[in-house]
């Protein structure tokens, strides 16, 4: 990591509109990005079927807490047939239709460039939203400032960001198995579900739809918690048509990367 060039990325650039979601990687890129160019920067936040009322309404106060610029735009992905089709592309029309509202927002405003929280440790993984955004010319200046979870983690607690500790926390529509068509109804479902059974205390939590069947996903140290509420979890699915329920421990794909490097040795 190198927060020294980072900044000399984000100052040399004359405006930006930042794609966030509320996430520790855009909150970082964002706090940065008002840091190094004030009002010159704008958060873009993307109200979409596949956001979660309540991520929307944090996304919103954790930008007024930055002193962010924020403009809030509706995305149109659900429009797109190839987006809901949800055959292992969903990301890259998901990211088009971001970047498309993001070209408005920038065209409006008069911003020069957009960028998106893309880190070094996603050049490991096959993240058809990259590929979006290299298309389009989005800027990744965590990811060429050499950033990776465990850098933006480090940054959002030395600048008090309340992000800095939140798990991941990928949209509704990855609770869909590949090939179940991505609709506001199961969307909602996913969301209704997950908001029912959140109080049981979960700080990790997925409801995976599986027709009449849920995989509730938990963090691995939730697991026996959840086994001993089994009974209420599913009490609090069935409401939503879930009969079936299946208990397993929630695998993060960045959490090796997150460890230092002595622990992984």
């Amino acid at each position: 990591m190198s927060v020294r060039r980072l900044e000399e990325i984000l100052a040399g650039l004359p405006s930006l509109a930042v794609a966030f979601s509320g996430g520790v990687d855009s909150a970082v890129l964002l706090h940065a990005a008002t840091r190094f160019l004030g009002r010159r920067a704008v958060g873009v936040l993307a109200d979409s079927p596949s956001l979660p009322r309540a991520e929307l309404a944090g996304a919103r106060e954790l930008a007024a807490s930055i002193g962010a610029r924020l403009a809030i735009v509706r995305t149109d992905e659900l429009d797109d047939p190839r987006y809901a089709a949800n055959a292992g592309d969903r990301c890259y029309f998901c990211k088009e239709a971001l970047f498309r509202a993001m070209e408005a927002v920038a065209a409006r405003l008069g911003l020069a460039h957009l960028a998106f929280g893309e880190i070094a440790d996603d050049l490991h993984d096959d993240r058809p939203g990259s590929r979006s955004a290299r298309e389009r010319g989005v800027l990744a200046p965590l990811r060429d400032a050499g950033f990776t979870k465990a850098d933006v983690r480090r940054y959002a607690r030395e600048h008090g960001l309340r992000v800095a500790e939140k798990p991941a926390s990928a949209c509704l529509a990855s609770r869909l198995p590949v090939g179940t068509a991505v609709t506001r109804a199961r969307l909602l479902r996913v969301e209704r579900a997950e908001e029912s059974v959140r109080a049981l205390g979960f700080r990790v939590l997925r409801v995976r739809d599986h027709g009449s069947r849920a995989r509730v996903e938990v963090g691995a140290g939730e697991l026996t918690l959840a086994r001993a509420l089994e009974r209420e979890l599913a009490a609090g699915l069935a409401p939503h048509g879930f009969a079936e329920l299946e208990l397993a421990a929630y695998r993060d794909p960045t959490a090796a990367r997150e460890r230092p490097a002595a622990a992984r040795r």
